[in-house]
């Protein structure tokens, strides 16, 4: 089996979303290697489809990347808040809609080499609209799309979001028009 074993650990970050440590492991083959590891929250996204079998789209500012994207509706779970809960709140927070059905797909890590981040991915349907309530820190457009330019949107680049691949695969793949 090849595995790594964690001789040594160094935190030398912490931070509100993300702890920074660096762990020194020893391989099977008797040598040393240093691996940079991000901690990160674990957080829960949602595809919502509306009456029109429309999936609802956030458009926002994402400055790590200095861009605007077209994400599904996520957000980081919260202590002692279960993943359902959390998809629940992030599309009421950042669509304004309410879900009376809501299932997990699946639950997948962000990007393994470097993170153990887990995003848990939820579809939501039979939508109500209520009202928005942004953080603070947030400035977010909704939008609703059809399959045919979500599938536009993503063959030309528009859409580049993992987690929102994930998610509108899938849609695309499981729901007919």
């Amino acid at each position: 089996m090849n595995t790594e074993i964690t001789v040594k650990s160094e935190k030398i970050f912490e931070g509100k979303i993300i702890n920074l440590r660096i762990d020194t492991v020893e391989l099977e083959n008797q040598k040393y290697a240093k691996r940079e590891i991000v901690e990160h929250k674990n957080a829960s996204a949602i595809i919502a489809i509306n009456e029109k079998n429309e999936i609802l789209l956030v458009r926002q500012y994402r400055k790590a990347v200095e861009d605007f994207l077209y994400e599904i509706p996520a957000g980081l779970i919260n202590i002692a808040e279960e993943p359902e809960e959390c998809a629940l709140r992030e599309l009421k927070e950042e669509t304004g809609y309410i879900a009376d059905e809501i299932n997990q797909i699946y639950e997948f890590y962000s990007s393994p080499g470097f993170t153990n981040e887990k995003i848990y991915l939820f579809k939501a349907k039979n939508l109500t609209f209520s009202s928005t309530k942004f953080d603070e820190d947030e400035f977010i457009e909704t939008i609703s799309v059809g399959k045919e330019e979500v599938k536009k949107m993503m063959e030309t680049g528009r859409i580049i979001d993992s987690k929102t691949l994930i998610g509108l695969l899938y849609w695309m793949n499981t729901y007919n028009n």
